[in-house]
């Protein structure tokens, strides 16, 4: 069996497009908050361009991500990494009663 070739721009830009999604940020706003223009994070995000070290610095901050889970993609958490992170995003959005509703009706359906 051959071993797939990684395409970490590709895994990247879906980690930050998502983690900024789920934060509640347009890609706009979240161009905005970093300095750099739309069309440069629409490339960051799609995974056809890299970004400068300076970018991914204020990616983490702003997105209050470490590199670790940043650059995380597909490695097993334990029951306890997950829930803390579920908690985690929870905080970003408990003041968006649209996002709340759905997260309880996807955990009502769960149980």
């Amino acid at each position: 069996m051959q071993k797939e070739k990684l395409n970490i721009k590709k895994l990247l830009g879906a980690k930050i497009s998502q983690a900024r999604k789920l934060r509640g940020f347009t890609q706009m706003q979240f161009a905005e908050i970093l300095d750099i223009s739309t069309n440069a994070l629409g490339i960051i995000e799609t995974g056809n361009g890299f970004l400068t070290a300076e970018t991914l610095e204020k990616i983490l901050f702003h997105l209050d991500m470490e590199p670790d889970e940043l650059f995380s993609f597909g490695g097993v958490k334990s029951n306890d990494a997950l829930y803390q992170n579920i908690l985690k995003y929870l905080e970003t959005i408990k003041n968006d009663r649209n996002k709340l509703t759905v997260i309880n009706s996807i955990l009502k359906n769960l149980i």
